[in-house]
């Protein structure tokens, strides 16, 4: 690819974080590096004739395309990087071609401490938890301490005996995502118990980490400062659940390596340029053509995300329709990713066979997405169907590589019988209460209240119903009658 193609793709890259793998005229990985913006940083490669560097001026010199990977923070897209070196082993790449160096969780020994992923442990009194070898248990552990126990991610210098007269916040704190020290929304005192709490969390201790929150919950509750209490009893709940993930997920494993064997696989059988880091699942679900659910299921590193899983309700597919419904699952889930520059997938996988492979690439070649590796996963043989081949591949049924599909499809297939059955049982107990003359949304929410159920409304004598404020005798042999029920 010559430079002003280069250039031209450089500039459709998104402004968001990620992984930029550089590859040269034979297809060989020469460099992986990482970004906190795609676009900004693989561009500056490009935008000097020289370099004082001798080994930077031949890697550019060397590169004929580049590939890029999609993550949610800058913290995720350091741990991929890591991995992906020791995976693809590039030429350029020499800190952390032989895996010496595994990443780090620092907090800042700053009088308001900040939360930074490092590889580098240095002597300056900052707290360090890890290294972490497994790239899982350090994304879990950022996600939620992002999300419960959030610390500033400015760099302004506060000092607590000397903190700014009059600063605005920046929008992190609006949204709850920062204490708010620089604007002194918060004593010294207040950021330090949120960072004691965070120590415990990455230290392992959530039990002891629950047992704090715990009373803090019961305080707040007798302060009658319930946003608060829910908030920490939310904290709880995800701290419990992180603590059950470790525990019983069989397919974590002491080995870094050993959780990419069937990423490995899967790029090595079905001929994918990249390991397929995140892998997107489809799936469709309807009783005769009702109720028609697709969903999209996430897997990252070969594991669910069920964060990422989404459903769609499909809208311009009429009757029984699986492969047009597949087509409109996949137009509205890339068109939102686009549109709001949300990481792609390395693969694709169609629950179903060669007809809904098809369907699937019209909707992605309609997007430009036509490149995307993609493929179809028949339940009955377990055979894979990729475009532009008329045999199917059929590995081994102990296969890694297909034992992830596997894990996929099922998953995909589990999620869009909920969410059908979901939006089914939402019908009918929407439409069956307020198609009768005489209800309202605020009738039927009252009845739904106070009964729970359809089929609990439906077994009430009428007597019972009649004596429900604002429904009285008529309207309760109108509901009755309406279900099917005698008075």
């Amino acid at each position: 690819m010559d430079r002003e193609s280069l250039l031209k793709m450089i500039r459709r890259f998104p402004d968001k974080p990620g992984v930029y793998l550089m590859h040269d005229a034979s297809g060989r990985t020469i460099y992986i590096g990482k970004a906190k913006s795609l676009k900004k940083r693989v561009s500056s490669y490009f935008r000097h004739a020289s370099f004082a560097s001798p080994r930077l001026a031949k890697l550019v010199d060397g590169i004929d395309d580049i590939s890029t990977i999609r993550t949610e923070s800058d913290a995720e897209a350091m741990i991929l990087e890591s991995r992906l070196i020791k995976v693809y082993q590039p030429f350029f790449n020499v800190e952390l071609k032989m895996g010496e160096k595994y990443p780090f969780i620092k907090i800042t020994s700053e009088d308001f401490p900040r939360v930074i992923v490092t590889r580098h442990r240095q002597d300056d009194d900052s707290v360090y938890i890890g290294p972490f070898v497994r790239v899982r248990d350090l994304r879990v552990l950022v996600r939620l301490a992002e999300r419960y126990f959030p610390l500033r991610t400015c760099a302004l210098p506060l000092k607590k005996d000397k903190l700014p007269a009059k600063v605005r916040p920046c929008m992190r704190q609006t949204l709850g995502l920062c204490l708010g020290p620089c604007a002194a929304l918060c004593t010294e005192a207040q950021y330090r118990e949120r960072v004691a709490d965070l120590i415990l969390l990455l230290q392992g201790k959530g039990a002891d980490l629950a047992n704090r929150l715990h009373k803090r919950m019961d305080a707040s509750a007798k302060r009658l400062e319930f946003e608060e209490a829910a908030r920490l009893r939310d904290t709880i709940r995800a701290i419990w659940r992180v603590n059950r993930q470790k525990v019983s997920n069989p397919v974590m494993t002491d080995d870094a390596g050993d959780e990419w064997v069937p990423l490995k696989r899967l790029k090595e059988a079905l001929g994918l340029p990249l390991l397929p880091w995140r892998i997107d699942g489809f799936d469709i679900s309807h009783t005769a053509g009702e109720s028609t659910v697709g969903v999209v299921v996430v897997f990252e590193q070969g594991v669910s995300n069920p964060s990422l899983y989404r459903r769609f309700n499909v809208v311009t597919v009429e009757d029984v329709d699986d492969f047009r419904s597949m087509e409109e699952t996949l137009s509205r889930r890339y068109k939102r990713c686009l549109d709001s520059q949300e990481p792609l997938p390395q693969l694709i996988m169609i629950d179903g066979g060669p007809i809904q492979l098809d369907f699937a690439r019209r909707a992605l070649v309609g997007l430009g997405l036509g490149s995307t590796a993609t493929v179809a996963l028949a339940k009955r043989e377990e055979e894979i169907f990729i475009p532009g081949r008329h045999e199917p591949i059929r590995l081994g049924l102990n296969d890694p590589g297909l034992k992830l599909l596997q894990r996929v499809r099922d998953e995909a297939h589990r999620f869009a019988i909920t969410s059908h059955r979901r939006k089914r049982d939402k019908k009918f107990s929407k439409s069956a209460l307020e198609d009768i003359p005489g209800m309202g949304k605020n009738r039927v929410s009252q009845l739904l209240s106070r009964f729970g159920s359809i089929r609990a409304i439906a077994g009430l004598h009428q007597d019972e119903l009649a004596s429900v404020p604002g429904i009285g005798p008529v309207l309760a042999e109108r509901i009755l009658s309406a279900l099917d029920i005698s008075a």
